[in-house]
């Protein structure tokens, strides 16, 4: 299993060196989550495939116990099984403790634990660092780059590729159009036509046709645009919506879902709870994680009740409580949301 050979890897390779042999440690860094995600799933199937059953997972924050998690993976399993030690790290500097540890961890490999480290995107001074170099003696660095907009067509056409559909490149065009540039939004946009269409060509018509009852997903992105204080992009596909005659219930619910979260995240917040841990505490969507994050980062609790009051004066104009429009009080909900205030609906 251990590795003693320098090894830096781009997401594209990681496949191909798992395949050939299983390091102790693995440092996973990247700003994409789709893509972050993927790599750190591929490390871990290929660990259980070696035995590696157990898997321990640790959030690193401000005041964490380096020492602790030390002592532990030297600790014998309970089932005598070998683990899987998961580090997440927000924040790519783990300070002095964090560095003494994370070197220790990769200079002394035990032979029962496989070492997982995912954090974001590293610049040069941390990738320079003496604890990333202590990763790149001993085990795997696999570094995640975005996917470039010019490469997104081809991007897709590979990942229907994979679920036995042969996109032309107009049908790529068209859905990275749609996506606009949103990996994320793009590989729903995959699993979706895997399940609509049989095996085969795929054509722009054929996309055309098998998305246009696509509100299920618009709706998604229609909550993450505002959480990340896009409000023109958010604007933009409530008006999809409304154009696409979908039901206000539905947008109501996606909308309200989102502040719902939003509003119990910021509970455990103020409790001491970091955004990561509540958002995992609260089981929020992996795929929702980064726009909700965005949104706890800016808006006010205060602003958030004036939110959830504003969904239910929805709520009352669709049920007719309220004579007005409900679409009116999305605009605003929708705008609040994003961090532009409009004026009340009368």
């Amino acid at each position: 299993m251990l590795r003693r050979r320098a090894v830096k890897l781009s997401g594209d390779n990681l496949a191909a060196s798992l395949s050939r042999q299983l390091s102790s440690i693995y440092l996973i860094s990247g700003d994409e989550p789709l893509l972050v995600n993927e790599a750190a799933d591929a490390v871990r199937a290929r660990a259980r495939s070696q035995g590696f059953i157990e898997r321990e997972l640790h959030v690193v924050e401000r005041g964490f116990d380096w020492q602790g998690l030390l002592a532990n993976s030297k600790a014998m399993s309970l089932f005598a099984e070998r683990k899987i030690i998961e580090i997440r790290m927000t924040n790519p500097t783990p300070g002095e403790q964090g560095a003494d540890a994370i070197i220790e961890l990769a200079n002394e490999p035990s032979a029962d634990n496989l070492v997982l480290i995912v954090t974001g995107k590293m610049d040069g001074r941390v990738q320079g660092s003496r604890w990333v170099s202590a990763i790149e003696k001993h085990g795997v660095v696999v570094q995640i780059w975005p996917v470039e907009l010019a490469r997104l067509p081809a991007w897709i056409r590979d990942r229907l590729a994979r679920q036995n559909l042969k996109a032309d490149a107009e049908a790529a065009a068209l859905l990275s159009e749609r996506v606009e540039g949103n990996l994320l939004a793009a590989h729903q946009e995959v699993e979706k036509l895997a399940l609509l269409l049989p095996p085969g060509p795929v054509t722009a018509d054929t996309i055309i046709d098998a998305v246009a009852d696509s509100a299920r997903f618009d709706v998604l992105q229609l909550g993450d645009a505002a959480m990340k204080g896009n409000a023109a992009r958010a604007l933009r596909v409530l008006e999809g919506l409304r154009g696409e005659d979908v039901e206000p219930p539905i947008v109501l619910w996606a909308l309200n879902k989102d502040l719902q979260w939003i509003a119990r995240c910021q509970h455990l917040m103020r409790r001491g709870q970091s955004a990561d841990s509540a958002m995992n505490a609260l089981y929020v969507w992996r795929n929702r994680q980064p726009a909700m994050k965005h949104a706890l980062s800016r808006l006010k609790p205060q602003t958030v009740r004036e939110l959830l009051l504003s969904a239910e004066r929805a709520d009352r104009m669709i049920k007719g409580v309220i004579r007005s429009n409900p679409w009116l009080e999305f605009e605003r909900l929708v705008a609040g949301l994003a961090g532009v205030r409009l004026a009340t609906a009368a």
